[in-house]
């Protein structure tokens, strides 16, 4: 049992589960398609390096859809920074406690600072990491943004 799913306990959510392929170029969107997901309820977990600015934590989670991408400078400017980046694999495993391709949301080993695309508020049910790669898990966004401190913004553009 992972981290997220332990802090899940007892709140209303679904797993899903399903053979990584360790090939694959993009996680998310792997998830999306073996489990027969709209890519828009898939959120893809990303850990940043912010700079500058009011930012008062260093590292940061963005939750994006894997239909779109990252807008850095709209996450830069709803933390309150000058910049932001993704971070180094390294820096993001050492701080969360997961692997890269596997990074949840939540149960993190450090607690980050997290912020969700407000396109996730449209949905009814979301589907996160759930600590490991071929692990998903499917929640309303409210009960994430509850449970991982989380705040709303628009953060994704599309592709």
């Amino acid at each position: 049992m992972t981290p997220a799913l332990k802090l899940l306990k007892g709140k209303p959510h679904r797993t899903l589960e399903y053979a990584h392929d360790p090939r694959a170029p993009a996680y998310g969107e792997e998830a999306a398609r073996t489990l027969g997901l709209e890519p828009a309820q898939v959120f893809k977990t990303l850990v940043c390096q912010l700079e500058g600015g009011n930012a008062r934590q260093p590292l940061v989670v963005a939750v994006v859809p894997v239909s779109g991408t990252l807008d850095l400078k709209a996450l830069a400017r709803a933390c309150g920074a000058r910049k932001a980046a993704l971070a180094a694999h390294e820096a993001a495993e050492r701080a969360t406690g997961y692997v890269v391709g596997g990074i949840s949301p939540l149960g993190q080993k450090k607690r980050l600072p997290l912020w969700v695309d407000d396109s996730a508020a449209t949905q009814a049910e979301i589907f996160i990491s759930g600590g490991r790669r071929g692990l998903e898990i499917a929640l309303a966004p409210a009960l994430l943004c509850e449970l991982g401190n989380g705040q709303f913004a628009p953060l994704a553009r599309d592709d």
